[in-house]
């Protein structure tokens, strides 16, 4: 009788729980997801979950493609006499790492992902910005490119990136970087210092090196926002 009992209070647990994350996913990308297992791996972090079938990397490649697609897709709506080189440029400023991170903060991913919260090295990382990419290759597994196109013009674009604004900002690092060392006679390069294992998972250490001398270095379980790190660092050093 109290095994019973005891399972059932269980059953109720996990229900309540499960109506929870519903109601919290739901409230965030703005309808009721029927895939539910699939949204639980784009809100997992490898730092919980080891195994590829578990954590959000290879959903966050998925929805990396997906998400330059659309963003692709739109410009070419929004700008139909720009050429190749405006639209490019428009597209990085759009979906550059920082940027990403942002929105993914301002959504709320923060409340419903699952990663260790005591490792100070994803502090300094781009995990928000990678999840709501997993999160778009989720959606578009779920439902579709069309329906995705659609979600993220409503539920990114035209709540968080201002394409007027970003016409006259410049944004992307590592072009402002290359840009100035163009102009001055320098080199830029990107090193990878170190690569080592830490709590499982590969961290690796990036250092933006100008003539040759490292101006600055960053450290990011992926070495795309590691890279990113150390050109924003570099640019700050510079005066840029």
């Amino acid at each position: 009788m109290l095994s019973a009992f005891g399972h059932t209070l269980q059953n109720l647990f996990r229900n309540k729980n499960e109506r929870h994350f519903i109601a919290q996913l739901s409230n965030v990308i703005g309808y009721t997801p029927k895939r539910l297992t699939l949204y639980r791996i784009a809100l997992s972090h490898r730092s919980m979950h080891e195994g590829s079938h578990e954590n959000n990397e290879r959903l966050e490649f998925l929805g990396d493609a997906v998400l330059g697609a659309v963003i692709a897709h739109y410009l070419f709506r929004r700008y139909p006499y720009k050429d190749e080189g405006f639209l490019t440029e428009m597209r990085s400023k759009m979906v550059n790492r920082q940027q990403l991170n942002d929105i993914g903060h301002k959504m709320g991913l923060k409340k419903l992902m699952l990663y260790n919260r005591q490792d100070i090295n994803l502090r300094v990382s781009h995990i928000f910005g990678n999840t709501l990419e997993a999160l778009i290759g989720a959606i578009y597994l779920e439902k579709g490119y069309r329906f995705t196109l659609q979600w993220v013009e409503k539920k990114i674009v035209t709540p968080y990136l201002f394409t007027d604004e970003l016409e006259i900002i410049d944004i992307n690092i590592k072009n402002r970087l290359y840009g100035w060392a163009s102009k001055n006679g320098k080199t830029i390069e990107f090193v990878t210092k170190e690569e080592k294992m830490e709590r499982g998972r590969r961290l690796f250490t990036i250092a933006s090196l100008v003539d040759g001398e490292i101006v600055a270095e960053a450290k990011a379980f992926n070495k795309k926002d590691a890279s990113m790190r150390a050109a924003e660092l570099a640019v700050e050093r510079l005066g840029l």
